[in-house]
């Protein structure tokens, strides 16, 4: 597609403005009410998050929602919190990232062969969005599918990440069996892409030890296997 990095812009333009789920809309205007005190000197982004990432990218990284302190607060999906230190490092080990953090949207980040998206593009209420509000934001994410071209390995990170995306590659006509989530479970899907799923990176996993750096770094040296197979 002759213009799809500007399709794209203009899809993340659109998501910025949406204004479709009035409970998202007023916990982003109740947070604002309670920044904590090291947020203080923080101008909150406190609108719906665009994705961002590589164009042209072979993987694509899918989410559940912005965290209320981390990317509705720097205006970048998984900036600022600690699941977003854990998926940066990460990212940068298996090369698909020039640095290992991300602060801030312009502290030079850059993804190679990623793209990073999610399920709801608003921070929501004890992080758990409601399936119409799931619902609401599918339009954004059934058009990154058909602009980012290239995908060959999702990266879903979460059971409801899991659940979304084969729902979205359902809707857009792929047959798929019914498949168990597992942590580093490869899945092939029939039309040649494959799906790798993961534990997302929250702190209620890390630090329970449910998902280790080396569970992690496994998923992503998968995905990096896979870009490298012939097909």
């Amino acid at each position: 597609m002759t213009n799809q990095p500007n399709e794209l812009n203009r899809l993340q333009q659109q998501v910025i403005a949406c204004r479709k789920c009035a409970r998202l809309v007023a916990y982003r205007r109740e947070l604002l009410q309670k920044i904590p005190r090291r947020f203080q000197d923080w101008t909150y982004w406190s609108q719906p998050l665009p994705s961002f990432g590589d164009p042209q990218a072979r993987v694509l990284i899918v989410g559940l929602a912005p965290a209320a302190q981390g990317g509705n607060r720097t205006g970048r999906m998984f900036t600022g919190d600690r699941s977003g230190d854990w998926l940066f490092e990460a990212l940068h080990r298996f090369g698909f990232a020039n640095r290992p953090t991300s602060e801030k949207v312009d502290d030079g980040l850059l993804l190679k062969d990623i793209y990073i998206t999610a399920t709801i593009r608003c921070a929501p209420p004890q992080n758990k969005p409601l399936p119409e509000e799931i619902e609401a934001c599918r339009p954004y994410f059934q058009r990154e599918l058909d602009l980012l071209e290239r995908v060959r390995v999702f990266i879903p990170l979460g059971q409801v990440a899991v659940q979304q995306l084969l729902k979205n590659l359902k809707a857009k006509g792929l047959i798929l069996p019914a498949l168990k989530f597992g942590h580093g479970q490869v899945y092939p899907l029939p039309d040649g892409r494959v799906m790798v799923a993961s534990y997302h990176p929250s702190q209620q996993n890390t630090f329970t030890g449910k998902l280790t750096r080396d569970m992690f770094y496994r998923v992503f040296e998968q995905a990096r296997r896979l870009l490298i197979a012939p097909g």
